[in-house]
């Protein structure tokens, strides 16, 4: 058999989509619509996997890059991801002109990939939005409204604090940790805060460094900068005894109760403006929740089961799905869900229940308020766990034209943009423009996403349909061998998102709408013991393996598998290893590629950040020979080199990744027939490549390409 060797294998212009990669990453949603209409964890860039399969494709002596912002059409090659989370490489592949296989175990991935790639009219969503706008806005406007200085106003947020009960005293005190609730995203520029005072409630401006302020209303001096909560313990508000706060919470069996203090309320001329809660309000509230009992409105009562990401919120008592909602946003959420149900139009109304779905990210009591000047809410996965809100923040679920993640404005901002997307897909191409990257958008060079949806894998291999959405364990694909040209796939993150555990969160609401008329939903949760996720190496290694094994089966004899990953620990590349080596498979090469967005919470948050994937680039072990094996010693050197070229590109890299370089290399080397290697020989080079760093002055750790 002759050996057709791809351009992957040889290069991959890293530094040129580095450039494109962090454009994208800090705005997704907007340059990459079809592939986030829905919340997916670890959503990697779509110009990377662009890239990707486009160098998979290609024979070696073409360059990828040059072929990056042309049109191209592979319609003979077959494409699978049997990881393929939100869609990623499926979208990418179709725009590529190929024909395409997406598997995953979890029914959310499935739905929304199946979601976001059915073609239908804009004109079609548009008409059932203004028909459900007429039937649940006389419901929910009445439960979202307010007064200010004489004239109505739109409720656009209530701003809740937990509150918790003192062993001591039996008195309740509000989890602050600071008085100041609202603040500009950009304090520098506009330094003005609200702040609530803690003697009388009253909602007071403050500057934003201000450690002494005064209420107007009861003359109360306090520091704005201390509030009763600190990191895990709280101060009593009446006996000054200090508790833990976990701890604290366990003594009883209720989910926290919380205290409503302030609401931003949008006026009819346009102007955002806050209030104190009137005795009004409160009875807003509360008539909202008297609906709620009163009315057969459907919510999620399920028990929220033990997890990795699900026992934080657990250790606060929410033992059940529907208590990560207040009462006004149960009633809110299943009015919208109960009319959405209505709809006669089939597949409107599975664009909706998605769209529906997607807007419980943002409709919840784990919600935050992220402050003026940005996109207001602060999502429930802000930190990839079920993790409580101390000062939750409540949105008005329907919304108006300034609200922020709310089903109306998600109509506009993701299914339409998403549809919009869809019949003219485009590419970001890096320009400099007064010193910094910009992206412009060009167009013309992919064909509209309008895939015909096989209904099964037959009706695909028969060639009647552009693509197949398949919801199982993909280490048991309903495919034939030697099927499919490529594998191209992100797996699960080993040992940190646990996605079933999270996903649950939205299934719980799904199955509500899709149980009845899709059998993906029938289960009670997404969780599956053939989930590829633990935090056993071995047993990662040994399920991982078993899906790549089912991708070489599938593939044909001069097929690719080509995955992306990158870890901080060891265990975790052995894993990688074993899962590679398992499935007969050998690293061709490796190549270091910008990951997911830089500003991710947890990853800020990590000792050592990695912005970087690896591109493992796989063939079927002997299939080719390049030469003499590789030395650690050669291994080290090109991970050198590698290094410096980020670095005469102005980017100074983090240890985190100079790991993950290194860790490409160890596959590389290790994964050749007979020799096992040792990552301890790689990574001891760590230190003293990242001192070695030089880069032109005035740099930072990531400043260009990694940056804003």
């Amino acid at each position: 058999m002759e050996v057709i060797r791809r351009a992957i294998e040889r290069s991959f212009p890293f530094e040129e989509l580095n450039r494109v990669a962090a454009l994208e990453s800090w705005r997704k949603e907007v340059h990459r619509p079809l592939s986030h209409v829905h919340k997916w964890w670890a959503t990697r860039l779509g110009s990377v996997f662009r890239a990707i399969v486009l160098g998979s494709i290609l024979d070696e002596d073409v360059d990828t890059w040059k072929r990056f912002y042309q049109q191209n059409d592979f319609r003979e090659t077959v494409v699978l991801d049997p990881f393929m989370g939100s869609g990623t490489t499926v979208v990418e592949a179709l725009k590529l002109g190929c024909r395409v296989i997406g598997s995953d175990i979890n029914p959310v991935s499935y739905f929304l990939v199946r979601e976001a790639l059915r073609p239908i009219e804009p004109e079609r969503l548009t008409a059932a939005f203004e028909r459900l706008e007429k039937r649940v806005q006389p419901c929910l406007q009445p439960m979202y409204s307010s007064s200010y200085e004489g004239q109505q106003a739109d409720l656009l947020y209530a701003f809740w604090a937990k509150l918790i009960t003192c062993p001591d005293c039996g008195k309740q005190t509000r989890l602050f940790p600071n008085w100041i609730f609202a603040a500009n995203a950009y304090p520098g520029r506009k330094p003005a805060c609200r702040c609530l005072c803690p003697s009388c409630g009253e909602l007071l401006v403050v500057s934003h460094g201000d450690t002494k302020a005064k209420c107007s209303s009861c003359a109360h001096s306090f520091n704005p900068q201390v509030g009763p909560a600190r990191r895990t313990t709280f101060f009593c508000e009446h006996c000054n005894h200090e508790h833990p706060i976990a701890v604290t919470y366990r003594l009883t069996s209720d989910p926290p109760e919380h205290q409503m203090y302030a609401l931003m309320l949008l006026l009819p001329d346009g102007r955002k403006v806050y209030k104190r809660p009137s005795e009004e309000d409160h009875q807003v509230y509360a008539e909202a929740c008297r609906k709620l009992r009163a009315s057969r409105i459907r919510y999620p009562k399920d028990d929220i089961p033990p997890g990795v990401n699900t026992d934080q919120a657990r250790g606060y008592n929410y033992l059940h799905w529907h208590q990560m909602f207040n009462g006004r946003q149960l009633f809110g959420l299943g009015t919208i869900l109960r009319e959405i149900l209505k709809e006669p139009d089939e597949e409107v109304r599975r664009q909706f229940v998605l769209l529906f779905s997607g807007t419980l990210e943002f409709n919840n009591m784990f919600c935050s308020f992220k402050g003026e000047g940005t996109g207001a809410v602060r999502h429930l996965f802000n930190h990839h766990i079920l993790k409580p809100e101390r000062t939750p923040l409540e949105n008005n679920p329907w919304g108006t034209d300034k609200s922020s993640g709310t089903f109306s404005t998600l109509f506009h901002r993701r299914l339409l943009s998403a549809r919009t997307y869809a019949d003219h897909p485009f590419e970001i191409k890096a320009s400099r423009k007064n010193g910094r990257d910009v992206g412009d958008k060009v167009f013309g060079i992919s064909p509209s996403i309008r895939p015909e949806i096989a209904d099964s894998a037959k009706q695909f291999i028969a060639g009647k349909a552009h693509a197949y959405i398949h919801c199982g364990d993909s280490s048991k694909l309903p495919i034939p061998d030697g099927s499919v040209d490529l594998v191209v796939t992100d797996p699960p993150y080993f040992d940190n998102v646990h996605y079933s555990e999270l996903a649950d969160f939205f299934y719980s609401w799904l199955r509500l709408a899709l149980q009845k008329t899709d059998k993906a939903f029938s289960g009670a949760s997404t969780r599956s013991d053939d989930e590829v996720q633990g935090t056993c190496p071995d047993e990662f290694a040994r399920m991982l393996g078993g899906v790549f094994t089912e991708g070489v089966r599938a593939l044909k004899p001069n097929g690719l598998l080509v995955f992306t990953f990158h870890h901080s620990r060891d265990d975790a590349w052995m894993a990688v290893r074993f899962a590679i080596q398992t499935a007969g498979l050998q690293v061709m090469a490796t190549h270091p590629i910008k990951a997911e967005m830089s500003g991710a919470t947890p990853k800020n948050q990590a000792k050592e950040p990695i912005d970087l994937d690896n591109v493992i680039v796989c063939r079927r072990a002997g299939q080719v020979s390049n030469g003499a094996p590789p030395t650690v010693k050669d291994a080290l050197k090109r991970a050198s080199s590698i290094i410096q070229r980020f670095n005469q590109d102005d980017t100074m890299l983090s240890k985190g990744d100079i790991r993950v370089i290194l860790m490409g290399e160890f596959l590389r080397v290790s994964t050749l027939p007979g020799n096992d290697g040792d990552p301890t020989e790689f990574t001891g080079s760590i230190e003293e490549l990242h001192a070695n760093q030089t880069v032109a002055p005035n740099r930072t750790t990531q400043q260009l390409l990694f940056a804003d």
